[in-house]
């Protein structure tokens, strides 16, 4: 008995373990409540305690766009709790160290590719079609995307996965006009670049918030703005060269906020590894099936 224990607890630590999806934020891939596989090889092992040993990797090797990865969540209301004691988070990674992404003011990426078809997005259609988009979420078995909003002109608004949105709209036909939300905030975003270890990253307005929580919650720095300024270490700064790699985090939604929106740039040394298979669920076929 005891024998199993330890070879259980040496497989968690050292090549698998698992998670339970906490919220909705990742259907259609994954649902809420599902049980997952993460492999802890995927990225390299990290070694265990970091808080107590320092980060290090064996076999490192990077995060990949369109990855959904398990990690420590990097912005606890206890900053003092040790990293690998944090609550975690699983979304899908967008941004690698070094990319640039086109955020808007809501920090959504608008012009990135789009890595799966269960990636949701927000659409509005005219408020006299409601009646009948209800009756064909029902006839199409589509659950879970309930009002969000509205336009200003009065519009309604959803978060539709992209088949979801195909779906619909083959049913609809030129009935309802659906019109990505979106599309009306676009001229509004902003290039970010995520932080390298080693390249040195330009502050501007629209990221001077963001780089100044990371660089005093991740890089460990005095930092602080005053007068539309970034000061690190008392100093002025017109750029910063960050010591770790980070990446931009992702959900399926755009209406939860369990990803980079709440918590700002991913550190490596919060990266657990890479989500493989789901093990438990409700959801009839899904069993033992891979994530993608």
């Amino acid at each position: 008995m005891a024998m199993t224990v330890i070879a259980v607890l040496l497989i968690k630590t050292l090549l698998i373990t698992s998670c339970f999806i906490p919220s909705s934020g990742m259907e259609n891939t994954l649902y809420q409540g599902e049980g997952v596989l993460v492999s802890k090889w995927s990225y390299g092992l990290r070694v265990p305690f970091p808080s107590v040993f320092g980060y290090h990797r064996i076999g490192e090797q990077p995060v990949k766009r369109g990855d959904i990865v398990l990690f420590n969540n990097p912005n606890p209301s206890d900053k003092d709790r040790r990293i690998e004691n944090r609550e975690l988070f699983i979304s899908r990674c967008i941004g690698t160290a070094g990319d640039t992404l086109m955020l808007n003011r809501e920090l959504i990426d608008t012009a990135g590719k789009v890595f799966s078809p269960d990636s949701k997005s927000l659409y509005c259609y005219p408020a006299s079609c409601e009646d009948s988009v209800r009756m064909m979420l029902d006839s199409l078995r589509i659950s879970g995307n309930a009002l969000v909003g509205y336009t200003p002109e009065g519009a309604y608004i959803r978060s539709f996965s992209h088949y979801e949105y195909y779906l619909l709209t083959q049913l609809a036909g030129e009935r309802i006009p659906f019109s990505l939300y979106q599309d009306g905030i676009k001229e509004k975003a902003y290039p970010y670049v995520v932080p390298q270890k080693g390249r040195a990253v330009e502050v501007h307005p629209w990221n001077r918030a963001l780089l100044c929580n990371t660089i005093r919650n991740h890089e460990h720095k005095r930092a602080e703005i005053r007068r539309d300024t970034l000061f690190v270490e008392g100093k002025p700064v017109k750029m910063y060269v960050f010591s770790k790699n980070y990446y931009w985090m992702a959900s399926n939604n755009p209406v939860n906020l369990c990803d980079s929106r709440l918590f700002g740039f991913v550190p490596e040394d919060h990266i657990i590894g890479k989500a493989l298979y789901v093990w438990f669920t409700s959801q009839k076929g899904r069993f033992f099936q891979r994530i993608e």
